[in-house]
């Protein structure tokens, strides 16, 4: 294996670790047990468990600006069309099935108290929505894209689509959000 594949075992082996118990709860003794590699060799790789944890998230966060931008440079983007729209969504889409990466956003997302963590979060948001922008959309209908993901993360990372038996209005907005999709997430 490379060195270069080990980093990256590593990488998803502190995804599916951060993904868990976020920065706060996550050791990098958990994410080498994980990797199935020394909790020294992970410390010698990223130096800290902080800079660890900003390069899941940045990576988690990339993952998504980049299935949009793949979707822009695809060809034309016509912001008033329904198609291309659901192109855009589409895209957002396929990603939810990974639940690591929503639960690593959303964990960076709501990391605030530590400023590095805060400040690569603005930073990701930011790259997102700017490539968002880029649609052409107006800065409401490219704010009100990004919301719904959000929503649909919150809703995911709460494991709400199953168990929308708790509550009616659960279900309701469930289905609001999800729309088609919901019977596929659930």
């Amino acid at each position: 294996m490379t060195a270069e594949d080990r980093r990256e075992l590593v990488l998803d082996a502190a995804t599916r670790a951060f993904a868990q118990g976020g920065y706060a709860g996550t050791s990098t003794d958990k994410v080498a047990r994980e990797a199935g590699v020394s909790q020294p060799y992970v410390v010698r790789i990223f130096g800290t468990k902080l800079e660890l944890f900003l390069e899941v998230f940045v990576r988690a966060t990339d993952r998504v600006r980049v299935a949009f931008e793949e979707v822009l440079d695809d060809g034309d983007f016509d912001p008033n069309s329904d198609a291309d729209r659901d192109r855009l969504g589409l895209a957002y889409t396929a990603l939810l099935t990974d639940r690591d990466l929503l639960q690593v956003m959303m964990h960076g997302f709501s990391g605030g108290g530590n400023d590095d963590i805060a400040r690569a979060a603005r930073r990701c948001m930011a790259g997102i929505f700017e490539t968002v922008q880029r649609t052409g959309w107006s800065e409401d209908d490219a704010r009100n894209f990004v919301a719904h993901g959000m929503l649909m993360n919150v809703m995911l990372s709460m494991r709400a689509p199953e168990h929308l038996d708790e509550h009616p209005s659960l279900a309701t907005l469930a289905a609001c959000t999800f729309g088609d999709g919901l019977e596929f997430l659930r």
